[in-house]
């Protein structure tokens, strides 16, 4: 998964960009705040991919 869909499916829960530095997107959904790494059509790591789901709540995969 890369990030422009993961940023789609977060988006869907009601995850919204807040700000960009860099490569690095910050998705805010009320109290919750996720950083999520923007590296173009490069795959995300599956640990990444487990930690941003475990601090979202959101089920990825």
């Amino acid at each position: 998964m890369n990030a422009k869909e993961l940023i789609k499916q977060l988006e869907a829960h009601g995850y919204y960009r807040k700000s960009q530095s860099g490569s690095h997107i910050k998705m805010i959904n009320g109290n919750k705040t996720l950083t999520v790494p923007d590296y173009g059509k490069k795959d995300i790591g599956i640990g990444l991919l487990k930690a941003i789901e475990h601090q979202s709540g959101v089920k990825l995969r």
